[in-house]
């Protein structure tokens, strides 16, 4: 990675290292709170547990650990420094002050101003955001597509969030003439399919071909990725804001997933055409996790045809845990190490020996997160499946395993001290 990235264009600690911080204590609690409730994952998926369990994962979690990484990549995508750093920085206090005060008040049910205030802040998060990447796209761009998944994710964002601030606002004044839990519905999946799926689609694009020096000139297929998930999301919410979420939306979720099988044919040319033959531990995790993407679309269109709570909880846990948490986890350390290596090596590069960035973090470590993450992904599947509380209180404990053990290799590569011999 270091070759291919410019680090004179790389953003100041405060716009990145929080997020990576508090993205990894998220986990923790998320895991945390996994353990004292799994068992509202076998009730219906409008309950305070699971509400607070999902807002946790999607915003403590993954939009922490990505806006941070999103402010780093941001020069290596667009070819222009981030715009502002401090504004990046104050993005972080609200989403972080936001998803406390969403999270608790989900977990006690208290529907007040605290999650006004919370989805508020979540809110202005998210513009600060977009405003951000905005502003550091130069005149002439250097990878354009990319580019456009990255503006058009943090637009799904900003949609998501004030969606979500607008059903909060809905729980106590009831302002909106349609039924909640559709609405919910269509704020899930404007998150998921908008912001989460275009984001990651963009970034990968970008970051798998320089990981694996596998150059491809079929940029088009991105170019029709990226239409296809706009056009089936966007007729997704107006029918099913128009008539509710019923069989028919299932034609908008193939829409979407034929765009992210061309995304996907994108990334298989340019694995079949890397020079880098050897892959990695982490990249092979990265790449696993792709293939529990197209498992959370099958389970997606299979809901339309088995509505149960059962099969929406255990769609829910496959997208965050499975999909999410399965690129995140070994993303981190193919990114954070490098970012805390330049900051603290920065000029000092042959020179004087210093450390190589994996050498910040309990490589071992890496691979043993790994099959925790396997046993229990796939134990909280078979337990919820078969709803065997037991099967899923022991899974739950081995996700707590896994965030104590990630957050460990985190914290290593962040408290870091420079060690020159």
């Amino acid at each position: 990675m270091a070759k291919n990235v410019d680090i004179k264009s790389a953003p100041d600690r405060i716009a990145v290292i929080p997020f990576y911080g508090a993205a990894a204590i998220s986990f923790l609690a998320l895991c945390s709170l996994l353990t004292f409730f799994h068992s509202s994952l076998s009730l219906h998926y409008f309950n305070p547990q699971t509400l607070a369990l999902a807002h946790c994962a999607a915003l403590g979690w993954g939009t922490m650990i990505i806006f941070g990484a999103a402010y780093q990549l941001t020069p290596v995508i667009t070819g222009n420094p981030l715009s502002s750093p401090v504004l990046a920085f104050v993005s972080f206090i609200c989403l972080l002050l936001g998803t406390i005060f969403i999270v608790l008040s989900f977990l006690n049910f208290i529907i007040s101003w605290h999650i006004i205030l919370g989805g508020s802040l979540v809110v202005l998060a998210s513009f600060m955001y977009l405003v951000n990447i905005w502003m550091s796209i130069p005149h002439r761009i250097s990878s354009p597509i990319q580019t456009l998944f990255l503006i058009s994710s943090a637009l799904w964002l900003c949609v998501t969030t004030i969606s979500g601030l607008l059903l909060a606002i809905n729980l106590q004044h009831h302002f909106i003439p349609r039924e909640h839990l559709e609405l919910l519905k269509l704020h899930a999946h404007a998150g998921l399919a908008g912001w989460f799926l275009q984001l990651i689609c963009g970034v990968s694009s970008k970051l798998i071909p320089m990981f694996l020096l596998g150059k491809t000139k079929n940029s088009y297929l991105l170019y029709w990725s990226h239409g296809l998930q706009n056009i089936g999301l966007v007729l997704f919410l107006i029918d099913g804001y128009k008539n509710g979420v019923r069989f028919s939306s299932i034609y908008f979720g193939i829409t979407v997933a034929i765009g992210v099988i061309f995304w996907a044919i994108f990334l298989y040319t340019s694995y079949k055409a890397r020079l880098r033959k050897k892959t990695d531990v982490l990249m092979k995790q990265s790449l696993f996790s792709f293939v529990i993407l197209f498992i959370a679309l099958g389970m997606m269109l299979f809901t339309f045809f088995n509505p149960s709570y059962k099969w929406a909880s255990m769609y829910i846990m496959v997208v965050f845990l499975g999909w999410i948490t399965g690129l995140i986890l070994p993303q981190t350390f193919k990114t954070l190490p490098f970012i805390v290596w330049n900051i603290t090596y920065k000029g000092m590069h042959g020179k004087a020996k210093i450390p190589m960035p994996k050498q910040l973090y309990n490589e071992k470590l890496t691979s043993i997160k790994f099959y925790l993450y396997l046993i229990g992904l796939f134990g909280l599947f078979i337990g919820l499946f078969f709803q065997i509380q037991t099967i899923i209180a022991i899974s739950s404990y081995i996700w707590l395993i896994l965030a104590i053990a990630y957050c460990y290799n985190v914290y290593k590569i962040i408290l870091h001290k420079t060690n020159i011999s």
